[in-house]
């Protein structure tokens, strides 16, 4: 370098980690040549592997993260957080209960109920089985997931006390609507000297509604709590309490509280152990899922290696004459691993574009693919959602593309840290 240089305060063109020359290196080996076309191609196929590996992450993890969260919404939408049953003796006084129970700190509303099964038949006499719960009518009008899912009819019969509310789905499968009338028939009927002869009545179809969980709608009758008592025999009593909490995720703290408040024994159940089983296996699907679709990505990053060891192999004279021009050992790591690195970040950018567009929507492309392939996707029989949901998680989105970058840079390190351990000499020893 001469004086006039060091003068005017030039650099080196070496000079400097990441620089413009590195970057330009690295630029033109990711570029296609004819001579490097196979070199191209598992650089490609690495791209795109890792391009669906973070988009299927994303996918799955954000449906399945909808899907919890839409099934804890609907459950929790018919069923009390909390359910307080008797020990000693069946409630009574439910309503003084009910208020104290109320009354606690923390919780929103007790409602009184009765569950019982029944037989139920409509139009030419289809009959099914069904859940019947007999609740008041201020407090139906608490519960909105039923309330404000209202498809036909209204709920002024059942104020009344005259009327039932029925899931559009057992309505479907009835063949009835608001209007018409529904048989109950009851096993634990009226008691006559020749034993206990099934209670058969018939009632009114005031409303349907449509929860959106095909378990619900398919099943489940609403009816006046007074004439469930006189139905199934309970003239005066109920069989449990569902207290509706402010926040879920704390009925533990909730518990002295709600026993203290009762003043009797009771036994607590909450909705985590109503559902243990089922959000118990939710959760290791999910886990078990992420560790499947990682490995997506992993065989994507070893195709990056693969790559850049052949890109290193082909490159040797170029690696060498760069060393002869006074690059250090850094400056090639550093090429290579920008190389690889590149392929790994505009993969993940572009599978992050890919599973947010998927997201924002997947029931329309369901609906696509069900048209297509002329069947029904994601059955609502058995998923229990009437649509497909998609819940984006930030924390998880961004662990997903972290590690996808992590596991890309992982990858380039041993091909790059071997292109810096080129010798020269042995390079250009043939030439």
């Amino acid at each position: 370098m001469t004086e006039t240089s060091k003068a005017k305060g030039d650099k080196p063109p070496f000079a400097g980690a990441f620089c413009a020359y590195e970057r330009m290196v690295a630029w033109r080996y990711l570029r296609s040549r004819r001579k490097e076309a196979f070199i191209s191609v598992i650089a490609g196929f690495s791209f795109v592997g890792i391009m669906l590996g973070v988009a299927t992450l994303i996918i799955v993890m954000a449906v399945m993260n909808g899907f919890r969260g839409e099934l804890i919404d609907r459950i929790l939408g018919v069923n009390g957080h909390m359910i307080v049953q008797p020990i000693d003796e069946p409630f009574k006084d439910y309503a003084g209960l009910a208020n104290r129970l109320a009354a606690v700190e923390g919780v929103r509303s007790a409602v009184p109920f009765i569950d019982g099964q029944a037989l139920v038949s409509g139009y030419r006499d289809v009959g099914t089985g069904a859940l019947v719960r007999g609740i008041r009518a201020d407090d139906l009008s608490k519960l909105g997931g039923v309330t404000e899912n209202i498809r036909a009819g209204d709920l002024v019969g059942f104020a009344a006390g005259e009327g039932l509310l029925l899931g559009s789905r057992l309505a479907t499968n009835l063949g009835v609507s608001v209007g018409d009338t529904i048989k109950l028939i009851s096993p634990e009927g009226d008691v006559t000297p020749l034993g206990v002869t099934p209670r058969i009545k018939t009632y009114p179809v005031s409303g349907v509604f449509e929860i959106g969980m095909s378990e619900y709608d398919a099943s489940m009758i609403f009816m006046p709590l007074g004439e469930a008592q006189l139905y199934f025999n309970s003239d005066g009593l109920v069989q449990s309490i569902e207290l509706f909490v402010d926040d879920p995720d704390q009925v533990d703290l909730l518990r002295p509280l709600i026993e203290q408040a009762a003043g009797r024994q009771i036994f607590i159940s909450d909705w985590r152990m109503q559902n243990r089983t089922f959000f118990s296996a939710l959760e290791v699907e999910r886990n078990v899922m992420f560790m499947i679709l990682t490995l997506i990505v992993l065989v994507a990053a070893l195709n990056i290696i693969s790559g850049l060891i052949m890109l290193v192999k082909d490159k040797g004279h170029d690696i060498a004459i760069l060393r002869t021009m006074g690059a250090t050992s850094g400056a090639i790591l550093r090429i290579f691993f920008m190389t690889g690195a590149a392929i790994g970040v505009t993969g993940t950018i572009a599978g992050f574009i890919l599973g947010v567009v998927v997201c924002w929507n997947i029931e329309s492309i369901r609906q696509f693919f069900s048209w297509l392939s002329g069947t029904t996707l994601f059955n609502p029989e058995l998923y229990f959602l009437s649509q497909l949901p998609a819940d984006m998680n930030a924390g998880e989105t961004v662990s997903v593309l972290l590690m996808a970058i992590g596991l890309s840079f992982l990858a380039t390190l041993f091909p790059a840290w071997r292109a810096s351990r080129l010798d020269p000499v042995d390079a250009l020893r043939y030439e």
